[in-house]
């Protein structure tokens, strides 16, 4: 009971502001993104299977990216959650998270059309390091707003994935001119470690 008193005054603190405007801007930012990565997606110039077999590469850029851009909103999500308010420097750290996030459908769109071009492929990586940094960042800001033993700082810890994740998108981004292939196979495995549930701030939460 008294955290929860606790937590409503540093809500109401002066210079603060809820987090409810700042979810809600985000989440509009992020279904627009995967609107116009949709949109990338062009009908087939032909009725029969060779012209949409044509359109596979692009599909799957799409696939993947969209599952990168859903992992984001669902662990935002929850990042937002454990915040009791915003302040400058979160503002602006999550803009500059959102500012990378609308990056990804350009490099989506040059991938799949020159699939497993090694420069595409290495912008593409590019375009998936960015995030990470400044969800990172965004994270640390959070952290600093709220304190060393808030609910976020207990649920991270360690933070293995978060910090794994990085060092893998600069070894494919490196490795695309050797093989496109170890390129694509590292994105995804980054993909698949996030798309597992992490359970570590519901955990927090619930014994908040």
């Amino acid at each position: 009971m008294s955290e929860d008193i606790a937590i409503k005054r540093q809500a109401h603190r002066p210079g603060t502001m809820g987090k409810d405007r700042l979810a809600a801007f985000s989440d509009g930012v992020i279904a627009i993104i995967i609107t116009i990565m949709v949109l990338e997606l062009k009908v087939p110039q032909g009725a029969d299977w060779a012209a949409l077999g044509n359109l596979v590469p692009n599909f799957l850029s799409y696939v993947l990216s969209f599952i990168y851009v859903a992992i984001y909103w669902n662990n935002h999500h929850h990042l937002l959650h454990t915040s009791t308010h915003v302040d400058g420097l979160i503002l602006w750290t999550n803009a500059h998270l959102l500012f990378w996030l609308s990056l990804i459908p350009f490099a989506t769109g040059w991938m799949g059309e020159h699939y497993l071009a090694p420069l595409p492929t290495a912008l593409y990586g590019v375009s998936l390091l960015m995030p990470a940094i400044a969800y990172y960042l965004l994270q640390t800001a959070i952290t600093r707003a709220h304190g060393a033993d808030s609910t976020l700082a207990r649920a991270l810890g360690s933070d293995i994935k978060g910090k794994i994740s990085p060092v893998l998108y600069i070894a494919a981004i490196v490795l695309v001119f050797v093989s496109p292939w170890i390129a694509m196979t590292l994105y995804t495995l980054v993909a698949l470690m996030w798309f597992i549930p992490d359970r570590r701030i519901e955990k927090a939460i619930s014994q908040r």
